[in-house]
């Protein structure tokens, strides 16, 4: 029973589709595209089902994600499970496509050479994707100096043998519906924290890395900001903020720091947590930081709980954009046809991935589930998968 409050947030469930065709969407392998908006609106996986969809607003999408369902690793003999990226790009959309590309593979690698899947395991995932990373900036930097200054922020889920593994470095957020039997009420619970300068922990472990630079965190603008440039303090990318050779001309001025630095100012490793999954465990919300600016984890964990499971993605982006279009007191019709780099102003690109958890299915280890491989935004890869 959805209760008065919570009616502005989930009554979207309740009317007709504005943005999108409803139309044959879960026969869609590939997603569709409504306009800026791409959407994948049902899907089964390895460990149950995901509604999946990504609103685009900068002039080039700078989120990128995907979800790949089936072998965590290279052996035929490896486990099976489920796998969602979410890759928040800034200064251009070459890194979070890159994550895209090198990432998971990377997980299925050394998922193989340990013969399992583990918080190391992604560690050195993500630590491998950001060195092949700065080595193509290094190759590029003649000719793309530019390129010195794009990075992504990622966030990792992995089901995996009945187990939840999650890795964040960045910004973008995780947030679990769990059933609350005492009082029957799905409750928000958020898994990852974000490496935002905008908190005060986050400030205080850059202080603790980087005792003797009084300018680490600084206060711009009333933002809090690493170095005075950027909000986040992990990432991949960012080469300039890594490495002090790319912290010069031909980089843009605004990006180069007054005095050289000798250990990298941002971090690639990510934060990991590991836990098992519990009947209780509903759903997963995974978004980048677009999403959140607009919608608390309970609200979103509400949608969810409240809304049919089919197009579920979609109607929180949906609701995001009808409150960002409230905020500057204009209607969600008007916010529509602002086009693509002016839309920036208004909202940022969002990307948002709900996996449901089948216990049934999560706690059956041996069963070989649909193999699925989709980016969010883009057509069907080259291999055919779906």
């Amino acid at each position: 029973m959805v209760t008065g409050s919570l009616m502005r947030i989930v009554s979207p469930c309740w009317k007709p589709s504005v943005e999108g065709d409803d139309s044959g969407k879960s026969g869609d392998a590939s997603g569709r595209v409504d306009g800026l908006l791409w959407y994948k609106d049902s899907g089964h996986l390895v460990n149950g089902e995901f509604s999946m969809a990504v609103i685009q607003a900068n002039t080039l999408l700078e989120d990128q994600s995907q979800v790949e369902s089936g072998p965590m690793s290279s052996l035929e003999s490896g486990p099976q499970g489920t796998f969602v990226g979410v890759y928040d790009g800034h200064g251009g959309p070459e890194a979070s496509r890159f994550v895209n590309d090198r990432l998971f593979d990377y997980v299925k690698k050394y998922t193989s050479e340990n013969q399992g899947m583990s918080a190391d395991v992604i560690k050195k995932a993500f630590l491998a994707t950001e060195e092949e990373f700065l080595s193509m900036v290094k190759k590029q930097w003649p000719i793309k100096p530019q390129i010195a200054s794009v990075g992504s922020c990622c966030l990792v889920g992995i089901v995996c043998g009945g187990q939840l593994y999650i890795a964040n470095a960045g910004d973008s957020r995780v947030v679990l519906g769990r059933m609350e039997k005492t009082v029957k009420e799905v409750k928000a619970i958020q898994l990852s924290y974000e490496h935002n300068a905008s908190f005060e922990s986050v400030r205080e472990e850059l202080r603790l890395l980087h005792p003797d630079d009084p300018q680490i965190v600084v206060l711009k603008h009333k933002v809090w900001r690493v170095k005075g440039v950027i909000q986040v303090s992990r990432s991949i990318g960012d080469a300039y903020l890594k490495k002090a050779e790319f912290n010069k001309e031909p980089l843009l001025a605004k990006f180069r720091l007054p005095e050289p630095f000798h250990r990298p100012i941002l971090k690639a490793e990510p934060s990991v947590l590991v836990q098992q999954i519990y009947p209780e465990d509903q759903f997963l919300i995974f978004a980048s930081d677009g999403l959140w600016e607009h919608l608390s984890n309970q609200e979103a964990v509400d949608i969810v709980q409240n809304c049919p499971r089919n197009g579920v993605a979609r109607k929180l982006v949906k609701t995001a954009l009808r409150e960002a279009a409230k905020k500057r007191e204009m209607r969600y019709s008007d916010l529509k046809k602002i086009d693509r780099g002016v839309r920036r102003h208004f909202h940022d690109d969002i990307t948002v991935v709900v996996l449901f958890l089948d216990s049934h299915l999560i706690r059956r280890s041996s069963w070989r589930g649909p193999l699925l491989s989709l980016r969010g935004g883009s057509s069907p890869p080259a291999n055919g998968k779906t």
